[in-house]
């Protein structure tokens, strides 16, 4: 199923995307798309009851704003440098253990919102990413099978992130991945059972129209399974939590002198193969 969230930020109300492509109404079969829904397997059934029985009421698309597809995020669990050629572009060791930073969940927007450039930003990056959502409370997985079963779905996540504050401001990478509009999500909330492989996912982003990214989930240094794997023996992960996986090469930063970082009217589009697709303005903040 594809899952999403419609209307104006704050008062979203659940919705679904039917396979030929008709935007449908939920909000008469569940209240919200977020981690309680993903852990009920009762409600998700009467969703997939209501959507094979193709009478939920069809919803004007025209003008209507997608939010993110989740509500109610618990937490969101980042992956730095998961890509090999990401790796090789930034000059950096493919890391021997995953390196782990968070982001805040009030960084999340709709896939096409607005978003921010910091004040006295210069170095504001793209990179397009793989976001795994939570359905099942993860402690002490013991192996990556077990670790997929707990997934509920995947989305595209675009991780904004301010590489001055994050490298060069010292302590942690959680100053430069934090501002306010750094986490476009969505637009659908893709569950597990329509993702034949999460390793084989194409991943691609342009700024003003111009190829930046184009890569393949093959190329992260850890899979899927084993992230979540290895998160949840150092952390419980709840439904509705979400991971952002890192991404390929193809970033600013890793791009030869002078770098194109992100200012004000540049437009980004990112998509992934399967998952949909987002638009952002980039706006002074």
């Amino acid at each position: 199923m594809k899952l999403l969230r419609v209307g104006t930020a704050g008062a979203e109300r659940p919705a679904l995307l039917d396979a030929e492509g008709t935007l449908r109404d939920l909000s008469g079969v569940v209240a919200d798309i977020d981690g309680a829904l993903l852990a009920d397997e009762d409600a998700l059934g009467r969703v997939r009851s209501a959507a094979d029985a193709g009478d939920l009421p069809v919803l004007d698309a025209t003008g209507l704003r997608i939010g993110p597809p989740l509500g109610r995020i618990g937490k969101i669990v980042c992956i730095g440098l998961n890509y090999h050629d990401h790796a090789r572009e930034t000059g950096a060791e493919p890391p021997a253990e995953p390196v782990v930073f968070m982001k805040a969940p009030d960084t999340v927007v709709g896939p096409d919102d607005t978003v921010l450039v910091p004040r006295r930003s210069l170095k504001t990056d793209w990179e397009v990413e793989l976001a795994v959502v939570i359905g099942r409370t993860a402690r002490y997985l013991g192996s990556t099978e077990e670790a997929l079963a707990h997934v509920a779905g995947y989305a595209v996540a675009h991780d904004v992130s301010e590489r001055e504050f994050q490298i060069e401001r010292g302590g942690t990478w959680d100053k430069g991945k934090n501002c306010e509009t750094f986490n476009p999500l969505g637009p659908w909330l893709v569950t597990a059972d329509e993702v034949r492989d999460p390793q084989d996912l194409s991943l691609r982003l342009w700024v003003n129209g111009e190829l930046k990214q184009d890569g393949t989930t093959a190329e992260q240094i850890f899979p899927v399974g084993e992230v979540v794997r290895y998160l949840s023996r150092f952390m419980t992960l709840y439904p509705g939590d979400v991971i952002n996986t890192g991404t390929p090469a193809g970033v600013a930063l890793g791009a030869p002198e002078p770098k194109p970082f992100l200012r004000a009217g540049d437009v980004v589009e990112l998509e992934i193969e399967g998952l949909g697709r987002q638009r952002q303005e980039f706006k002074d903040a």
